[in-house]
């Protein structure tokens, strides 16, 4: 009983703790802070920023899925942004039904995409197809999305770093 008020405590509330049993019948209490939430600072939500998504983005296709994704937001998280054009669903319903499966696939997912040391990435997620798919087949195309953008952000990082030195060389 002691255990489950400790377990509940508001100060653990941020936690996921975990009891596992040891082979001499005693549990051991593990605790860890990774969390796969989606905070609200975590979506992209104003003009601005969308505006210098769409005009410095750079594009992309992961089957369904066409992404634009811009580095160097000044923050030390990613932000999204999902669309479901009204053009191909009609209901908001399954419009609806897609944006939460996107948004779950890219919560999940989300630790496949590191922040830079420049600041986050911001990233819009079209849903391209006329049908729809099931949450496994979109939560693959975020996963390749997600491991493209990573990709490319650390190649631009890695030649940056190359080029750096050199110039430093070159004014000594």
């Amino acid at each position: 009983l002691r255990l489950r008020k400790h377990l509940l405590s508001p100060e653990r509330s941020n936690s996921i703790l975990t009891l596992t049993r040891t082979t001499e019948h005693k549990f051991i209490l593990f605790m860890s802070d990774v969390r796969n939430t989606l905070k609200k600072k975590e979506r992209l939500s104003s003009g601005i920023g969308l505006s210098r998504l769409f005009a410095d983005g750079k594009y992309g296709n992961a089957g369904v899925i066409r992404y634009c994704y811009r580095t160097g937001n000044g923050l030390s998280f990613n932000r999204i942004v999902v669309s479901v054009p009204k053009k191909y669903f009609r209901r908001a319903v399954k419009r609806n039904l897609l944006k939460r499966r996107i948004r779950e696939a890219y919560r999940l997912n989300k630790s496949l995409l590191h922040v830079l040391p420049d600041g986050g990435i911001d990233i819009i997620f079209i849903y391209t197809s006329r049908e729809v798919m099931d949450s496994a087949a979109i939560s693959t195309d975020i996963c390749a999305a997600l491991a493209t953008v990573n990709n490319r952000c650390a190649a631009r990082a890695a030649k940056a770093a190359q080029e750096e030195p050199a110039e430093d060389d070159g004014n000594e």
